[in-house]
């Protein structure tokens, strides 16, 4: 395995696996002797990166979520597990009442909210600190300044140590940085968004903003990570829930774009190259990057994890990255 330190502040910062895992569907979907055994294996491993949220997986069984946590709260207990692994979760995005689809009734990110839900986090958890604690979604009801100093209050307080944002415009982040700063409070210092080597329309209208999708990796946010090396990219969905090798799973109206199918032929060409998966093609184009982005893979086996974990390994070549780089 190989690590790198996220966050700048030694009281807070963490060293992490390059890969981390997602605990989305534990609990739900992927069961517990499952979860458990792939939990295991990842620590094997070396992987000390864990991530989560909320609200996952409320649209499972029609629920507010809470089900990850909980796991992975029995997960930790069952095994002894203490401050060397690092358990990011979320919240803002966890719906009012139970549900099965998404919609704008969430809990948003309010000072009442950050509070009460970090501390029902830590308590499903139970863990003394949320590693790294995540704003899931924006929330442009209220104030910036309010969920900036909301944040910097639970940091200061213990409750969480490094902060993030996911799904957020770019723009949103450099105003809570700034508005950070000057209050002398902590600020994102981790981004998430969906990254992967095809490239996803960003200007389709998204639930969330008419603008597009602001979950999506784009050109204006890898500049901004580009300027701010201290910021840490985190890429959720990197596979495409198995999009690079099924072909009976369509990619989705997203990818429907000239730049789509030559990138995939691509990649394809530097897997048969290599002697690798297309999956371990990808997740090493992201993590040896120029702009190092460290992927959060789900697994519902451990011979999947050993698969994605295989690609810590894998080292493109000049000229294969240069292949995959300028293909459009």
């Amino acid at each position: 395995m190989k690590y790198r330190v996220i966050g700048s502040d030694p009281a807070t910062r963490r060293e992490v696996s390059v890969v981390s895992l997602g605990s989305m569907l534990f609990g739900t979907v992927t069961d517990e002797s499952t979860s458990f055994a792939v939990l295991d294996r990842f620590v094997e491993a070396g992987g000390n990166f864990i991530d989560t949220s909320n609200n996952y997986a409320f649209w499972v069984n029609g629920t507010q979520g809470g089900e990850s946590e909980e796991l992975l709260g029995r997960w930790i207990r069952s095994r002894g597990i203490g401050d060397e692994i690092t358990i990011a979760t979320k919240l803002g995005a966890r719906p009012n009442a139970p549900t099965s689809g998404f919609s704008l009734d969430i809990e948003g990110l309010s000072a009442k909210v950050i509070r009460e839900s970090a501390e029902r986090s830590r308590e499903r958890l139970g863990i003394e600190r949320i590693h790294l604690l995540y704003a899931h979604v924006m929330d442009e009801k209220t104030p910036l300044e309010e969920t900036v100093g909301a944040f910097g209050e639970i940091v200061a307080d213990g409750i969480a140590g490094l902060l993030g944002a996911s799904n957020h415009w770019a723009w949103r982040v450099e105003r809570a940085r700034s508005l950070a700063a000057a209050a002398g409070v902590p600020g994102y210092e981790v981004l998430q968004h969906h990254h992967s080597y095809l490239r996803q329309r960003t200007d389709t209208p998204s639930l969330r903003s008419p603008d597009g999708n602001q979950g999506l990796v784009s050109g204006d946010l890898l500049s901004y990570v580009r300027a701010n090396p201290s910021l840490t990219q985190i890429a959720y969905s990197p596979l495409l829930s198995g999009g690079y090798v099924r072909d009976d799973k369509p990619l989705g109206p997203g990818f429907e774009h000239a730049g789509t199918d030559p990138r995939l032929k691509a990649v394809r060409e530097v897997a048969e190259e290599t002697g690798a998966t297309v999956n371990q093609v990808v997740l090493s184009w992201l993590m040896g990057g120029d702009i190092p982005v460290l992927p959060l893979v789900g697994a519902s086996s451990t011979a999947q994890l050993d698969e994605n974990l295989a690609a810590v390994d894998l080292e493109l070549s000049p000229e294969q990255r240069e292949k995959l780089d300028t293909t459009n």
